[in-house]
């Protein structure tokens, strides 16, 4: 038999062992998926939402905002580093001092240039899978926002709730965390 008929499959043991070289080290099926390190425009975009997102559930005590690095493993072969993520208080027992262990409530990617379709297919496959309530692409490119919240029901997958563009001057909003409202270019200053 070939190689090829038996791809290399990595786990989460394996993860620890990949170097600490400033770039992004994923599993997404057992699959190693390496990013550079963000550029100075996405990480202006993920300290805004950040900062706004951590001053809200700080002070609402509404649960935890982590940034990246941080593991979320959903099993052996899945483990991500999304940009920012969010646990609810009713979640926290997921939160362990090495990673969090299951699906946060929300996840936010912050597109890049070599992200982009990882980010917008696959990641938001893997997370619908392992039933993250909400998932948020923001593009410092377009100045855009999607959001995705799992549906009730049968299907129960995800549907894009709202897309923010440019020119909306729609807060943004979400039952997450009520009260919340964010105006779109708060994040692309």
């Amino acid at each position: 038999m070939s190689p090829q008929q038996f791809p290399v499959k990595f786990t989460y043991e394996d993860f620890l062992l990949f170097p600490d070289d400033g770039r992004r080290h994923e599993l997404i099926e057992g699959d190693h998926y390496v990013t550079p390190s963000p550029n100075t425009k996405h990480q202006r975009v993920i300290v805004n939402l950040g900062n706004l997102l951590f001053g809200f559930v700080k002070a609402r005590r509404l649960g935890t905002v982590f940034y990246a690095p941080c593991d979320v493993v959903f099993s052996d072969l899945d483990v991500v580093e999304p940009d920012i993520l969010f646990v609810s208080t009713s979640r926290q027992h997921i939160i362990t001092e090495k990673n969090i262990r299951g699906a946060p409530d929300l996840v936010i990617e912050v597109l890049s240039d070599s992200s982009r379709r990882t980010d917008e297919l696959i990641k938001k496959k893997l997370y619908e899978k392992y039933d993250v309530s909400e998932y948020w692409i923001v593009d410092p490119l377009l100045e855009s926002l999607k959001m995705y919240r799992r549906t009730t029901g049968a299907a129960g997958g995800y549907a894009r709730a709202v897309e923010y563009e440019p020119q909306s001057t729609d807060p943004v909003t979400t039952p997450l965390f009520p009260g919340l409202e964010i105006l779109l270019p708060q994040l692309f200053e």
